[in-house]
């Protein structure tokens, strides 16, 4: 049942992730000018400079807000990541060996799986 849940999991999330490809894309570019700016103002040393690099920062910070569905698009990204990650840590194996009653068999079974 668990592996049912990450199957419709990792369907949603990489539904919703390809459908906010273009906010994440403007989501990005709205980065870049908030950090264009930020780091062109440090480095500017008129008064026109630093309020122009300040101008284009507001700027990326507004199309940041306009692009809220690519926060939606990281989330989706963060969940098949983690789906990825919980569908990795089940065994996929079936053991075909029959279970032993003895228990110094089954030690050194776990042991083998353990020094892996």
């Amino acid at each position: 049942m668990k592996k049912f849940g990450l199957i419709v999991l990792g369907t949603i999330a990489g539904i919703v992730a390809l459908a906010s490809l273009g906010s994440l894309l403007g989501l990005a570019l709205s980065a870049l000018l908030v950090f264009a700016g930020m780091h062109f103002y440090l480095k500017g040393e008129s008064k026109l400079s630093k309020f122009f690099w300040i101008a284009v920062g507001i700027v990326g910070l507004l199309t940041a807000v306009a692009n809220v569905p690519g926060f939606f698009g990281i989330l989706a990204i963060l969940a098949l990541w983690y789906v990825i990650r919980a569908w990795k840590q089940q065994p996929m194996t079936l053991t075909s060996t029959p279970y032993s009653a003895d228990p110094f068999t089954n030690f050194e079974k776990q042991w083998d799986e353990l020094t892996k």
